[in-house]
């Protein structure tokens, strides 16, 4: 796309409400590489869901050392010659560590945390999707993942309002929010092309 280039752009929202089909979506229409989060290879996930207090540093650690290494691998400086679309941020991370993590997790997760966030590249812009929470229930349980099907509600609007405090006072970089109860960009030429607009706006 025009007067778009060498940007990266990330997809963020909670478990369930169209990150990655968006995120593919976009790399397609941008000519820009396609990062995803690899879920399923941290082997906590499965038993965090049912005990999130006993699992959730290892769970976290895990996660945040995955992160950390794949951007790294994509944000080598020689590489970085074209968009990038993600499916998650960096940042993000620190939004799971204040929920599950005890105080004593917390402060060793921070320490961790704030070393390796200095040497990940922030996005240019993010697109944050939002969702009811019914709605998103729906789509887990349509997707059927097995390391999903033990999410508590309670959980899932606990870890909605955080993300929603989160991403409604970012300020570091533009944001886009997307509700997605109604909206489907890629179902729609026309909220598409919306949307490709107003990431356009942005970068002129």
């Amino acid at each position: 796309m025009q007067n778009i280039k060498n940007k990266f752009i990330a997809v963020e929202g909670v478990i369930g409400v169209g990150k990655t089909t968006l995120a593919e979506g976009l790399a397609n229409k941008l000519n820009a590489q396609l990062i995803l989060e690899v879920v399923e290879e941290n082997p906590f996930l499965m038993e965090f869901y049912d005990d999130i207090k006993g699992k959730a540093f290892q769970t976290q650690i895990f996660f945040l050392l995955s992160r950390y290494k794949q951007m790294k691998q994509f944000f080598q400086i020689e590489m970085f010659q074209t968009n990038i679309v993600s499916d998650y941020m960096f940042m993000k991370d620190v939004i799971f560590a204040n929920l599950t993590l005890r105080q004593d997790e917390l402060e060793m997760y921070k320490i961790i945390f704030s070393i390796l966030k200095e040497k990940v590249v922030q996005p240019d812009l993010i697109i944050y999707l939002y969702a009811d929470l019914e709605k998103v229930l729906d789509r887990i349980k349509s997707r059927n993942r097995v390391f999903e099907r033990n999410i508590q509600p309670d959980y899932l609007k606990n870890l909605m309002q955080t993300y929603d405090n989160f991403f409604f006072s970012f300020s570091d970089c533009p944001i886009i929010k997307i509700n997605t109860n109604d909206i489907n960009p890629l179902k729609s030429i026309k909220q598409f092309d919306k949307l490709l607009n107003e990431i356009r706006k942005v970068f002129q």
